[in-house]
């Protein structure tokens, strides 16, 4: 008997599907990709249960007659192709024509066209890779698809699906990114008949930013645009200043096409260098216009890996273009690397050694020069506990010496107060709640479509934590209450940030807490360099003495270093 057999088509089919179909976002981008390669100006998905019940996705592009709709869910049938040298000129989103029958394998689907021109319309209906009906229908012009029940064959596929706020997450987040590649089309996003995307036609891209990285982010953006020999690079910049610690507003595109390249990445950050602090990433979008033979994006089936012909010439283009862009260009592109008009290229700098993130550890105040170098204590004496470290003074204004039993005692001052405001916090939420301080003058935010859909999910769990943000219409929040803890830290920059931590964590209400929890305490916190008081230090010092609290901060930081008689000994070589 032999051991080697041919699958069947159905399970070959799903297999295939598993390339192409991991959850409801990739069925959306799917399809609204064949919306757009059809010509479209008007696209609205719908999803119930976050995709897991239902996918629809509404058109009024070209459409398809009877026997387009039957060659549509056959493996390999595209009309974007005809031979494999076409693999070298592809101008469409899709191409492969696996889309729809690896999307047929997994769920129940039905597809209603009406081909533009005609009278009348067909509807055809498909359940696990088997055709149902087709039949004549009235329709409007262009394509319906509706997924329902998906992997409803496959439970082991479909245990793995997340739960709907996640998955209609995702779904948000693939049509958002595709609203700056096409600011001509109107999208339309609901999610079980709430609307969470509505994003009207334009002829300038900037108002689809604005969705994406709210009114701030966008209104400071800059525009910059090169010309290169075989292709272009459009970027749109926002300044250093609004830098996050993830890299989730990045946006890049290669002829219209949304890809994840870590060249393009590495590029975009090496364009803004010293105009970010170490560990933080830009607010920015990329758009490279090329012939289709100078890239391959037949690398991937989910087509969002690409690889260059001349990586290193879009490279060095994108540097240059992000360096004009923001001013004080210093990296150029050499003749031989084909732009248009060449400048001198210069050694890249190594990067700078900065263990921190300025946003987070660091404030700058006027005046500054250097750090203080133990001026301005009061003795020892003076300074002194009971039973606990004797306080010795302050180097760099970040770092508290105190003298122990022991030996020497250093200690963070921003750590040690966040780790101090953290357990604060925890035990305010566990006893009666946090304290909570009304503003008098409410701060007004304009949100992402990510930050809204965000808040939407988990609005209530921050109002626990004393953070009452208010929907003024749009994308407009209005903030009316804080915690009295935190009213000196900078609520501009802090809320994005929490906004950002809250989401990292699921569904969890506990971990929302401590993710909550955490965000707050590291802004609320004495920064480095901060100049605070010898009768502040004596306390914070009392505090974390009395406070019994674990050596590190939330993040992981260490709070305080102990260095003993006998390392200090060994410096000096009075012990071997």
């Amino acid at each position: 008997m032999n051991g080697i057999r041919i699958l069947p088509e159905a399970v070959a089919c799903q297999i295939a599907a598993g390339e192409v179909v991991d959850r409801p976002a990739s069925i959306v981008r799917e399809l609204v990709d064949n919306s757009l390669d059809a010509g479209a100006d008007r696209i609205f998905v719908r999803t119930e249960s976050g995709g897991r019940r239902m996918i629809r996705v509404l058109d009024n592009g070209r459409g398809m007659g009877r026997d387009d709709l039957l060659l549509s869910i056959e493996r390999h049938a595209t009309s974007k192709i005809r031979t494999a040298d076409d693999l070298f000129s592809i101008r469409s989103l899709g191409f492969r024509g696996e889309a729809l029958p690896s999307i047929a394998a997994v769920s129940r689907m039905t597809i209603t066209s009406r081909l533009s021109g005609e009278l009348g319309g067909h509807r055809l209906s498909i359940s696990a890779g088997r055709l149902g009906t087709i039949e004549e229908i009235g329709t409007p012009e262009g394509t319906i698809v509706e997924v329902k029940d998906l992997f409803f064959a496959m439970p082991a596929r479909r245990k793995f699906l997340r739960a709907a706020k996640t998955e209609a997450g995702h779904v948000a987040e693939t049509v958002s990114r595709m609203l700056p590649a096409f600011p001509d089309v109107f999208f339309k996003y609901q999610e079980g008949g709430r609307e969470i995307i509505n994003a009207p036609p334009s002829s300038d891209v900037v108002p689809r930013f604005v969705s994406l990285l709210g009114r701030d982010a966008a209104d400071a953006m800059l525009h910059g645009e090169e010309q290169f020999q075989g292709f272009t690079v459009r970027v749109f910049l926002v300044p250093g200043a609004f830098s996050r610690s993830r890299a989730d507003r990045l946006f890049m595109y290669v002829n219209k096409r949304y890809i994840r390249d870590r060249l393009l990445t590495k590029a975009l950050l090496e364009g803004y260098r010293e105009r970010l602090m170490k560990g933080t990433y830009p607010q920015a979008a990329v758009f490279i216009d090329l012939e289709p033979g100078l890239v391959d994006v037949n690398v991937h089936p989910t087509k969002q890996e690409i690889r260059f012909h001349d990586g290193n010439a879009v490279f060095r283009a994108l540097v240059a273009t992000v360096e004009r862009c923001l001013g004080s260009s210093s990296y150029s592109i050499p003749q031989d690397s084909n732009p248009v008009g060449g400048f001198e290229i210069r050694p890249l700098q190594a990067d700078r050694e900065v263990s921190e993130s300025e946003w987070r550890y660091e404030k700058r105040l006027d005046g500054w020069v250097g750090p203080d170098l133990v001026s301005g204590w009061k003795t020892p004496e003076q300074t002194s506990f009971a039973d606990g470290p004797r306080l010795l003074g302050s180097i760099g204004g970040t770092y508290l010496v105190c003298e122990t039993k022991e030996g020497m005692l250093m200690i963070d001052q921003h750590a040690a107060h966040e780790r101090i405001l953290y357990e604060e916090l925890k035990r305010q939420v566990q006893d009666s709640g946090i304290q909570v301080q009304a503003l008098l003058l409410p701060l007004q935010f304009e949100l992402s479509t990510g930050e809204k859909r965000i808040l939407d999910e988990k609005a209530d769990i921050l109002q626990k934590l004393g953070v009452e943000l208010e929907h003024f219409g749009g994308s407009t929040y209005i903030l009316r209450s804080i915690p009295s803890m935190l009213q000196q830290a900078d609520w501009r920059e802090f809320l994005p940030e929490l906004i950002a931590s809250v989401d990292d964590v699921g569904f969890d209400e506990g971990k929302i807490f401590e993710a909550a929890i955490a965000s707050m305490a590291c802004h609320g916190a004495i920064k480095a360099r901060d100049r605070i008081t010898d009768s502040e230090i004596s306390a914070l010092v009392s505090r974390l003495r009395d406070a019994g609290i674990p050596g590190n901060c939330p993040h992981g930081r260490p709070v305080f270093n102990l260095i003993t008689f006998r390392e200090i000994e060994k410096m000096f070589k009075r012990v071997v």
